[in-house]
């Protein structure tokens, strides 16, 4: 019996032995994210505007020149809606701006970048808001006299920056695309 209590005990020595207090520090993972790079074609749908969308995305028209800008796989959407300007411009630019503005609850910061192209007489404003506010991205444009173009950015989750961080920034990209090639019919 006595020779068996020095097997357990022996074995018991050679286990705690065997433990050893080398720590291995292991690389910070990272979430790696790669879109494909985008194509753009203009699009069409017989309304007062048109403007080019990336292949990846799928059109879905709604009424009154509204359009949805799909992606399926970001399971993000641009909606776009259109007004007509009639003596209502001041009402709404105000609208649009107080829209982005109503996320500075959770957002960390909101960057506004001007678009103008005196050219093709398209005048807006693109925001980026940073941190977990429901968008990320809006904007409006507009020629001033006729037409009104807003858009919001919203994704099917809930708002966590950090982890949508690399397709807001390609969703972004997508949106000055759409500012930069709008015009009028």
């Amino acid at each position: 019996m006595d020779s068996l209590r020095a097997l357990v005990v022996f074995f018991f020595i050679a286990l705690l032995a065997s433990c050893g207090d080398e720590v291995h520090i292991k690389p910070e993972a990272k979430l790696r994210l790669q879109y494909p790079l985008p194509e753009y074609r203009m699009v069409n749908f017989d309304c007062p505007y048109a403007f080019e969308k990336n292949q990846m995305a799928r059109i879905e028209k709604k009424s009154q020149c509204a359009v949805n800008v799909q992606y399926p796989k970001m399971k993000a959407t641009i909606y776009i809606s259109y007004q007509p300007v009639e003596d209502n411009l001041e009402k709404l630019l105000s609208d649009a701006q107080k829209l982005t503005f109503d996320h500075t609850i959770k957002a960390n910061e909101i960057f506004e970048q001007p678009r103008v192209d005196s050219l093709h007489k398209v005048y807006g404003m693109l925001y980026l808001i940073n941190g977990d506010a429901a968008t990320q991205s809006q904007f409006y444009v507009t020629d001033s006299i006729e037409h009104f173009v807003t858009g919001s950015l919203y994704f099917e989750a809930k708002p966590n920056f950090d982890s949508l961080y690399p397709a807001v920034v390609y969703l972004r990209n997508d949106i000055r695309r759409i500012m930069e090639s709008i015009h009028w019919e």
